[in-house]
């Protein structure tokens, strides 16, 4: 067939489908007809919707397309399986729409990816594997495995993957551009990489179960953010830790009312096998503490409570030092990505207090109760500096959709990439 073509217009349409219709068809292709001269990302983000749906192969965007229309066209126009091509229109954009793009796609395959096809290992290695054909020479990673977490004290880590019998993994990986092995690391990206999560002893029902696949968006967000900055020209030294597993039922799994201490010497009750994340971020940001970054920024699908509060449009911020919140915040409000703050304070730490321990992982009642994702931006407190300078915790309730809507897909949204690497750079 020949070349599928779509124009902007902000002239109203001639011939159209239902009221108020903003999508028409010409003999090149299609045609979207903006209410005003603005970015319309929306009108724009539903018309792709709908050219999606008539399983168009690829598309040519042509005329005069800003850099973020293209992107909200690009965001909702691929769909999670065979998504048709999309040429970028003709200007100064096509390169860092192209590299943007490829880390979208990177990012999105590895959270659709099955739980059977995507073990905690096969993270761990894909993830080291794309970084590495990006950075070359100047990347190179470890990663500890199974039992030998329990050996190096990783604890969070351990526990909560010991269930399966695909064992957990801690991959540790250093982007260092300066060639220099002394030099000093700029920032760390920790991510949750809970390939499937059942909730443990904990269980979820069979709804909450089913996208659970998605658990380890944080682990994809922060490598797609990786590679997206190592892609427009990155010059800092950078580390990547990923925390993951599978979070199972079995004989081996652990229980509630285990108690698991941390290197740090923080003792954790656990009352809630489903609050798994926090426990495998800690060994993150414990690593991540030690290498003396100035930044350290962490992303998880961590908390039901940041959906609640902030549906699927947003992800939540949480810092203690807010210097590097509003710098965050900024940041994203200049990648026109939707990031929004919610509450953090020091009292955060102790509202999941244990008997038994210095502090749960959780509240004993759904959710965690009240304020579960500030909470749990509390517990991961105590596992960076006393003052929490330089940390950013990113709860992405906007990762992912188990359903497509009138405006994106069904599946991983990738939404954060662009925002983390502008942070890094």
């Amino acid at each position: 067939m020949s070349e599928f073509v779509v124009h902007l217009s902000t002239e109203s349409a001639q011939s159209a489908w239902g009221d108020n219709a903003r999508l028409s068809f010409v003999e090149s292709g299609a045609v979207i007809h903006l209410p005003n001269d603005g970015l319309n990302e929306r009108v724009i983000q539903q018309a792709a919707r709908k050219l999606d749906a008539l399983g168009i192969p690829a598309v040519r965007l042509a005329g005069n397309w800003h850099k973020e229309q293209q992107w909200a066209f690009a965001m909702s126009y691929t769909r999670a399986r065979n998504p048709g091509v999309i040429h970028w229109a003709d200007n100064d954009d096509k390169a860092l729409l192209a590299s943007q793009y490829q880390a979208l796609l990177f990012t999105r395959q590895l959270v659709n990816d099955t739980p059977e096809d995507l073990c905690p290992e096969d993270l761990a290695q894909r993830a080291a594997d794309w970084i590495a054909e990006l950075g070359g020479d100047a990347v190179s990673y470890t990663m500890v495995v199974g039992e030998a977490l329990k050996d190096a004290g990783w604890t969070g880590i351990y526990n909560v993957g010991r269930g399966s019998e695909r064992p957990p993994v801690m991959l540790t990986l250093d982007y260092n551009p300066t060639g220099n092995s002394d030099a000093p690391v700029d920032a760390v990206l920790v991510g949750k990489g809970i390939t499937f999560d059942s909730g443990g002893y904990s269980i979820k029902s069979s709804e909450g179960m089913l996208d659970m696949k998605c658990d380890m968006g944080g682990a994809a967000t922060v490598t797609g953010a990786l590679g997206l900055a190592i892609s427009q020209g990155l010059n800092k030294r950078i580390q990547l830790i990923l925390c993951c597993a599978e979070n199972l039922i079995s004989g081996h799994a652990y229980k509630l009312g285990d108690v698991l201490t941390y290197k740090n010497g923080v003792s954790v009750e656990i009352v809630n096998t489903d609050a798994e994340g926090r426990l495998v971020l800690a060994d993150g940001l414990l690593a991540a503490t030690e290498t003396g970054a100035p930044l350290i920024i962490d992303a998880a699908t961590l908390t039901g409570a940041a959906v609640v509060a902030l549906g699927t449009d947003y992800h939540g911020v949480f810092s203690l030092d807010d210097e590097a919140r509003a710098k965050m915040l900024a940041v994203a409000a200049e990648q026109n990505e939707r990031f929004w703050p919610l509450p953090l304070e020091s009292f955060h730490s102790e509202k999941c207090p244990s008997p038994f321990a210095d502090t749960a992982n959780s509240r004993p009642m759904k959710g965690g109760g009240a304020g579960g994702a500030s909470n749990a931006a509390g517990f991961l407190a105590r596992f960076v500096n006393p003052e929490g300078k330089g940390w950013i915790h990113i709860d992405l309730a906007a990762a992912y959709h188990g359903n497509a809507t009138g405006e994106m897909p069904a599946g991983a949204t990738a939404k954060g990439i662009r925002s983390i690497a502008a942070m890094l750079k």
